[in-house]
């Protein structure tokens, strides 16, 4: 694609490439604003902040699969705190290399709990902190005028109408991983291989789909509610023995410079209201 990307503050942070898979560049229009939107945030990581002030401020690292739901529990903590929050989205492979190589988050969302488990082992994470904050669910997901009958489930995608099919990269996307497990666990991968369209992350994925790149993808549970992708599209849930549990991880960063509000949003997201906020957006509770 081409090279776009935009923030509200102007900061923008380029997406490592893996040089093993297949690379997919599509043509964007202006005739829909879907196109618009997923080009802005699925290339590089999304950056949702309030504005610049006197009052503290914290940075969360957080997995695109918070992209509709984070900003919403941002604003209630804001309103409770006083406290800043400014978010980056992005793969949860990439923000783990980042965070090792000195990135300056506070906080770390991820959707695996084996990146924030091994930045704790690295002595990265505040002793304490890391726990597992969510559950995620993936489904296939395609626009309504594709044409593709989802309820028959992974089997469709052996249908010749189906030429791609987008996931997002397992290489460092855990909701690629569960993909790719699922279609192993259908004895489908082998047969429809040459047909994947791999992500940098689950927003690029769901990007790919909603511009016609590909006929249809898995995605997170998460981004198929979104109202963006709800009104356009269809999905069908994928039965979850088909994959391992998608476990999302979290903690406070042991570099971190604002401790103290940091570990009051850690404190929030455990709250009754942050937990409903997330049920919302299609994730389960954490394991007990």
């Amino acid at each position: 694609m081409g090279n776009l990307g935009f923030t509200p503050l102007s900061r923008r942070s380029v997406s490592e490439r893996s040089g093993k898979h297949f690379r997919y560049s599509c043509a964007l229009t202006n005739r829909h604003w879907l196109i618009i939107f997923f080009a802005m945030t699925a290339l590089f990581p999304a950056v949702y902040a309030s504005p610049v002030s006197a009052q503290e401020q914290i940075v969360v690292a957080a997995a695109s699969d918070l992209q509709f739901v984070m900003p919403k529990l941002a604003q209630q903590f804001e309103k409770k705190s006083g406290v800043k929050v400014q978010i980056t989205f992005g793969s949860s492979g990439n923000f783990f290399a980042q965070i090792k190589n000195g990135a300056p988050y506070d906080l770390f969302f991820s959707a695996d709990m084996n990146y924030p488990r091994q930045l704790e082992a690295a002595e990265l994470v505040e002793p304490g902190t890391f726990y597992e904050y969510a559950r995620g669910k993936i489904v296939l997901w395609t626009k309504k005028e594709a044409g593709i009958d989802i309820n028959q489930g992974l089997r469709v995608l052996l249908n010749a109408e189906v030429h791609k099919i987008a996931i997002a990269n397992p290489d460092h996307a855990p909701y690629g991983r569960a993909a790719l497990a699922a279609l192993q666990k259908e004895d489908l991968y082998k047969k429809i291989a040459d047909k994947l369209v791999l992500g940098e992350n689950v927003s690029q994925s769901a990007q790919f789909i909603a511009t016609g790149s590909a006929q249809v993808g898995i995605i997170p549970l998460s981004l198929a509610l979104a109202p963006a992708l709800a009104k356009q599209g269809a999905y069908a849930e994928i039965p979850p023995a088909d994959y391992p549990p998608i476990e999302q991880g979290c903690a406070v960063l042991r570099p971190s410079k604002h401790k103290s509000a940091a570990l009051q949003f850690l404190q929030f997201m455990k709250s009754r209201e942050a937990l409903a906020l997330l049920s919302q957006a299609g994730f389960s509770g954490p394991s007990k």
